[in-house]
């Protein structure tokens, strides 16, 4: 005779196996069936270790008063770096990152593909370098889904815990607003002189940081745009939470010396939802201190960064720079940066707790953003550091996806209608839009 549960047994035995998938690590690995071409993940095995730096003598902002000399402290990184990996015999792919959400009394569990302090591969390189630089706050593992894929492609990725500006350790904004270039000037030296050969490190003779690429999430992209040449505007430096004693001057574009300091090394960027633009941070005579190819990424109905008057001003803006704005229609502020919210931001019933909005889109789901980032930033550099030409034809498209036609035969052949983007599925380039402009007048 078969027993039927009783009400309250089955909605506590639903409650228990919801409470159990929760428990399981989220997967920053995932690359959906609707993902574009290159998302796939590459043929190389992924390595992750954490390493730690320390930059002498920065200004302490936190500390410093209006008037008075400007203390000075050492500011502590930690560091995670992805990079191509050579695995001993039976060492399987995979491993668990262990951080925290937006609640730092939330414990988190993320699952991907690297291997703890694997060693990284003999063979190829010197290996380009990408640095990541997440927004306020966050952490170092936001965008790991990009730093696991792009690693496995032949990058070396390192991504920075910003001080004052993680989750667990936010403080007032004026440190963010000072130090975000920095830092990430910073770890660009650091790991060239990892990547030095003699160094001592596990990358000697591995890394070119000669070729480098930035990815930068709201504050980060924020910080990118200062340091590929968008000096800071006057008004800033005096505007409400900046930092004493005009210290932004340092990087504004009126400084000569500012100006002669661009990092050549940098070779390309992507700013993702840069903040900044809506706030009067930059102006006409900034932006056009870029001349660094860069690719904007941004949510049509971003609320934070904006958009009109934000990320597309800035994009528009930047008129010495070859540049592209890539738009989620519809999207906020979370558009592609953010991993996928961490199972530990839903109650045993699937609600939503604290952490959750950092991550989730009301719109568009994360990992499709995600894997739609992946497939850009490949293309963007393998185009700007391997020097691969043959990428470009994955930006050389019509600007809106929702007019794109799609027109194969049932071999896959293009036929003399075909019209989609390179590397999109049929039906999947629809709420995208692609944009380009380039340096000079015609850009304007």
């Amino acid at each position: 005779m078969r027993t039927l549960l009783r009400p309250c047994a089955a909605s506590l035995l639903l409650l228990v196996l919801a409470a159990g998938a929760l428990a399981q690590p989220t997967r920053i690995d995932v690359v959906t069936p609707l993902a574009p071409d290159l998302a796939a993940f590459g043929p190389q095995a992924v390595g992750v270790r954490t390493i730690t730096a320390v930059d002498r003598q920065r200004p302490d902002v936190l500390r410093a008063k209006e008037g008075e000399p400007t203390p000075r402290y050492d500011r502590r990184f930690v560091l995670e770096v992805w990079y191509p990996a050579s695995l001993a015999p039976g060492q399987a792919p995979g491993g668990t990152y262990k951080t925290v959400s937006r609640d730092p009394s939330v414990a988190v569990t993320l699952r991907g593909r690297a291997v703890r302090d694997a060693s990284i591969v003999g063979a190829g390189g010197p290996f380009p370098l990408v640095i990541l630089s997440h927004g306020y706050p966050g952490s170092r593992y936001l965008l790991s889904h990009l730093g696991e894929n792009l690693a496995s492609k032949g990058f070396v990725v390192v991504s920075i815990d910003h001080a004052d500006s993680t989750y667990d350790d936010q403080q007032a904004f004026a440190s963010t607003l000072y130090n975000r270039p920095f830092d990430q000037l910073f770890v660009l030296d650091e790991m060239a002189r990892l990547g030095a050969a003699g160094s001592g490190s596990f990358l000697a003779g591995r890394l070119d940081a000669t070729r480098t690429g930035i990815v930068g999430y709201s504050m980060g992209g924020y910080g990118l745009i200062n340091v590929i040449g968008g000096g800071y505007s006057e008004t800033s430096q005096t505007m409400r939470g900046a930092p004493p004693n005009r210290l932004l001057a340092a990087r504004a574009a009126s400084n000569a010396a500012y100006r002669a300091s661009i990092d050549p090394r940098v070779k390309a960027a992507i700013a993702i939802g840069p903040w900044g633009m809506q706030a009067g941070l930059w102006d006409a005579a900034g932006l056009a201190g870029i001349r660094t190819p860069v690719l904007f990424v941004a949510g049509s109905v971003d609320d934070i960064s904006g958009y009109a008057r934000g990320v597309r001003a800035m994009f528009e803006g930047a008129v010495n720079a070859d540049r592209y704005l890539l738009t989620f229609v519809n999207a906020n502020h979370n558009a592609a940066a953010p991993h996928e919210a961490p199972a530990e931001t839903l109650d045993a019933t699937g609600r939503a707790v604290v952490g959750f909005t950092q991550h989730a889109d009301p719109v568009w789901d994360s990992v499709r953003m995600n894997n739609i980032l992946q497939h850009f930033a490949t293309a963007y550099f393998d185009r700007h550091l391997k020097g691969d030409q043959g990428r470009q034809a994955y930006f050389d498209v019509l600007p809106k996806g929702s007019e794109a036609v799609y027109a194969v035969d049932r071999d896959g052949v293009p036929q003399p209608a075909h019209t989609y983007w390179k590397g999109f599925k049929r039906g999947t380039a629809v709420g995208l839009i692609l944009e380009h402009l380039p340096p000079g007048p015609d850009g304007r």
